[in-house]
Parts: C-alpha cells; sequence; structure tokens
C-alpha cells in the first residue's frame, strides 16, 4: 500500500518519487496546498475503495499519517 500512496502523491504534485519519503511533510517538504489535500483525498478514496472524511484530511501530514488513515479503513491491506 505504501508504493501505491508514494505513487499518488508523486503524480499528484509533481515531485520526484525520492523526496517522498516515510515521513516526508506534504506542505512543508513537497510544498502541498490545502487544494492538493483534497484532491490527494479524493484520488486515495477512488484507488482504496474508502470514504476519507474532512477532518482527517488536515490530519495527514505525512506519507505515514497516509498510510495509517487508509490501514483504519481497510486493515485487510498490506503496509
Amino acid at each position: 500500500m505504501t508504493k501505491q500512496v508514494v505513487n499518488i502523491v508523486v503524480d499528484l504534485l509533481g515531485v520526484d518519487e525520492e523526496q517522498v519519503t516515510p515521513d516526508a511533510m506534504l506542505i512543508e517538504d513537497l510544498n502541498a496546498d490545502s487544494l492538493d489535500a483534497v484532491e490527494l483525498a479524493m484520488q486515495l478514496e477512488e484507488y482504496f475503495d474508502i470514504k476519507v472524511e474532512d477532518t482527517e484530511i488536515e490530519s495527514m501530514k505525512t506519507v505515514i499519517d497516509i498510510v495509517g488513515t487508509i490501514k483504519r479503513y481497510r486493515p485487510d491491506l498490506e503496509v
């Protein structure tokens, strides 16, 4: 699942895969903005067949946070 998250972030933000480390901050390190965060949530919902709550979008600050959010909805997926 982590690889898929990294691929989505790379495609959405247009950054190099090497920049998208588990603890990379989406806003501070990868220059995402609030619209990117909403788009990211929408792509995650579609790809992983989940529904991310608005309050969770704000808490997804790193790749680790994103994976944790997905894992709560899809415990069947391997990290």
